[in-house]
């Protein structure tokens, strides 16, 4: 590894990435780099926003390998046999699984309404009453918030437990990552706080005691890095197969676009093109889980909130990987 090069990316990360707060990168497996910045070590868990998605999709991943969902096809209503469906309200009743993983599913809303979300008891619920409407099943429509939660809803319908616990038991506790507890929201400091804070092990639940899809998990760079990995190794760790290779496979291949930013997009995984051969999770201010599968290599940042963070795909194309590509 060439000292010099790194010295200049630790010097390019405080120059211009001055949220970061901790990275990983692994090659083959074995950790070639590791540091914190803004006072954070490794101990420090950070929320990772819209990286939560794609542990969500992790998870319907272990669901379906064990039996506890069918289908990608299945309706999302055929989860929910209470939920009263409003009159001459026919789109919802058409919208799949694989819409909601695909960020294909029609909602009601042109404008999130973040406030009536937020102080609402039951965000499963808030969010069904939004599904559907006018829009078309198939298009795709990017939901980083209100859309989510209704894969959690699915997740404790259809295994029996709360999300937390089904991923502490299948996904958490395999890879030795810790999440401590739920964290519920008293007021809108607390959130903020939340936002904010570099000391809290948790994942957000609404009320009714349900974790958030989209976001609202907390994670430390290493864990991050654990993800990737067991992403890159075909869903084993430690000789056991955690998630099936399929259902890898699946998740991390195109199977939506955004058209207007010319994004791939997954199983809630972005996908790279071909020549690129890479997928990510992504999270608002900066987080990242980067792969790369032809390069073996993982790449994970935790970021300290900032609105107007800067792409961290292009940072780890130009600064990370050409110092990394050729360590052994």
């Amino acid at each position: 590894m060439n000292q010099e090069k790194v010295t200049e990316l630790e010097k390019k990360i405080n120059n211009d990435y001055s949220n970061i707060a901790g990275m990983v990168v692994l090659k083959d497996g074995k950790t070639l780099y590791e540091n914190y910045f803004n006072e954070c070590t490794a101990t420090n868990r950070i929320h990772v926003y819209s990286v939560t998605k794609s542990i969500i999709s992790i998870l319907i991943g272990i669901a379906m390998d064990n039996g506890h969902i069918k289908s990608m096809n299945q309706r999302v209503l055929d989860f929910f046999p209470d939920y009263t469906v409003k009159r001459r309200e026919k789109t919802i009743q058409n919208v799949t699984l694989k819409n909601l993983l695909t960020m294909t599913a029609p909602y009601k809303y042109k404008f999130t309404p973040y406030i009536k979300y937020f102080t609402s008891d039951d965000w499963v619920k808030f969010t069904l009453d939004l599904l559907g409407g006018r829009g078309q099943i198939g298009k795709f429509r990017y939901t980083p918030l209100i859309g989510p939660d209704i894969l959690s809803g699915i997740l404790v319908k259809a295994t029996g437990q709360s999300v937390f616990d089904f991923a502490t038991e299948n996904l958490f506790s395999p890879l030795g990552i810790t999440v401590e507890s739920n964290v519920f929201f008293h007021s809108k400091e607390e959130q903020l706080a939340f936002n904010k804070a570099k000391n809290i092990s948790g994942w957000v639940a609404d009320r009714a005691g349900v974790n958030t899809g989209g976001w609202g998990l907390t994670l430390s760079p290493t864990d991050m890095a654990k993800v990737g990995q067991l992403y890159l190794d075909g869903g084993m760790w430690n000789g056991k197969q955690i998630v099936s290779t399929r259902w890898i496979d699946e998740s991390t291949k195109e199977h939506s676009r955004w058209e207007k930013l010319n994004l791939s997009y997954g199983y809630l995984w972005w996908i790279g093109n071909d020549k690129e051969h890479g997928y990510a999770a992504m999270g608002d201010g900066g987080n990242i889980i980067y792969v790369n599968t032809k390069k073996k290599m993982v790449v994970s940042i935790a970021s300290l909130f900032n609105p107007r963070a800067k792409d961290r795909i292009e940072f780890i194309k130009e600064n990370i990987e050409p110092i990394f590509e050729n360590c052994e």
